[in-house]
């Protein structure tokens, strides 16, 4: 068994990763939080007790680190005698922690893919570019590295895992749905790190069709759908990170990915976005000040962690997954619902920062448990599903299914109704 964490990061995901750490702490022993601002990491420990989430007495410390420095986290894995580290900081910082893990004998788990400061949408897929580049650093090395572990990526990638498993014998399209139903009374504002938010949908749209990669503008592609609590709401076709694994390690010819917006966010991101605002490149302003519009946007815009004690509504995220089963086509759509003011409740944090914060913690626990302890890298597709999401199920991520048999609740204990999935793991069985 693997024990101690360290968690990278200390924004809103990584304050529900703490939390779910410490209700978790007698399998997942010591918990360190790591960051550039030591007191924001700090303010995380404080919550922490205040909520009394540990679940035993034991250790739970904040440090300083540049985890850009990959010297200088090594040296804090070794000194924390750290065995899983939870990296949910900045998509930047991927490669640096991961190969400090490498070099350490640490298990790695991000929640997101690694980027490039001055490079957006990259040629898919995406993980080719960096991540899955270690692969064979990871196998040689005994180390587990599971990528994309949050929701999305994450969850809604054990979904199709599960949909393939036990309700398909053929499936021919996975829609991946991101609803936000919640209201958090700003003017304007983002979920999560407004750098990174607008990143995703300042380039091309990649989508999955037709067993090729396929290119549209944001915005361009808008879907209605009515889902279940949230209603009828409006999507629209977005680039996103679980497609650059889904499409290689399933073989469904359509994978697409739909996230709800207002107009108003339609309306400002196109007003900032003609007006250049959105621009990761360096300009200088006529007093030969160097800034980079984006980082000026996100410094005048609310820290998405602020907005957590005002937030009401839900959030939907699920796969709607079209194919056939016994020679008979079917559709089936797998979900989860969470609710921000619950969330807020019982972590401190939002319901956005909650539904990406409780996967990893699954994940590090099935590490620990050795479950998903493969010694390879792996995105999440590639292991069982089962016990992950038998885990969600008690930590506040249920799972639920509509389809031909109406809407239920999923239950993957080893005594439930539903069929058990062969186990895969990350050995290339699929």
């Amino acid at each position: 068994m693997k024990r101690n964490v360290l968690i990278i990061g200390a924004g809103g995901v990584a304050q529900v990763v703490a939390h779910k750490c410490a209700q978790n702490n007698d399998v997942l022993g010591d918990i360190h939080i790591a960051s550039r601002t030591a007191e924001k990491c700090a303010a995380i420990v404080r919550s922490v007790h205040e909520k009394k989430a540990m679940k035993r007495p034991g250790v739970l410390e904040a440090h300083a680190l540049d985890a850009l420095d990959v010297e200088a986290t090594k040296a804090l894995i070794a000194r924390t005698k750290t065995e899983i580290v939870l990296n949910v900081g900045s998509a930047f910082i991927n490669m640096s922690v991961l190969q400090a893990c490498i070099e350490t004998g640490a298990a790695y788990i991000d929640t997101a893919i690694h980027e490039d400061p001055l490079k957006i949408c990259e040629t898919p897929p995406w993980y080719g570019n960096y991540e899955w580049k270690r692969r064979a650093a990871c196998a040689k090395a005994g180390v587990t590295a599971v990528l994309g572990a949050g929701f999305d990526p994450g969850v809604v990638n054990a979904y199709a895992a599960l949909a393939r498993d036990e309700y398909f014998d053929r499936m021919d399209s996975i829609d991946i749905i991101d609803i936000n139903a919640g209201d958090h009374g700003r003017y304007f504002a983002t979920n999560f790190d407004p750098e990174i938010n607008f990143r995703e949908f300042t380039g091309q749209v990649w989508s999955w069709q037709n067993r090729q990669w396929t290119s549209n503008t944001m915005f361009e592609v808008r879907k209605d759908w009515d889902l279940p609590v949230v209603g009828k709401r409006t999507s629209y076709l977005t680039g996103h990170d679980e497609i650059h694994s889904l499409s290689k390690n399933l073989d469904v010819p359509h994978i697409r990915f739909w996230m709800g917006f207002g107009e108003r966010y339609v309306t400002v991101f196109t007003v900032l976005k003609n007006l250049g605002l959105l621009s990761e490149q360096p300009i200088k302003t006529a007093e030969g000040l160097e800034v980079v519009p984006l980082k000026v946007v996100k410094a005048v815009l609310p820290d998405p962690s602020s907005l957590a004690p005002d937030y009401t509504g839900k959030t939907c995220i699920g796969d709607l997954v079209k194919g056939v089963k016994d020679g008979r086509e079917r559709e089936v759509f797998i979900y989860n619902v969470a609710d921000h003011a619950e969330a807020y409740a019982e972590v401190g944090s939002q319901g956005i920062s909650y539904t990406a914060g409780v996967p990893p913690v699954a994940a590090a626990m099935l590490i620990a448990r050795g479950d998903w302890d493969v010694k390879t890298m792996a995105n999440v597709e590639e292991l069982p599903p089962r016990p992950f999401l038998d885990l969600l199920n008690h930590m506040g991520l249920p799972t639920r299914i509509r389809d031909e048999n109406g809407d239920r609740a999923l239950d993957f204990s080893d005594d439930a109704e539903e069929p058990v999935a062969a186990r895969r793991v990350a050995s290339g069985r699929r």
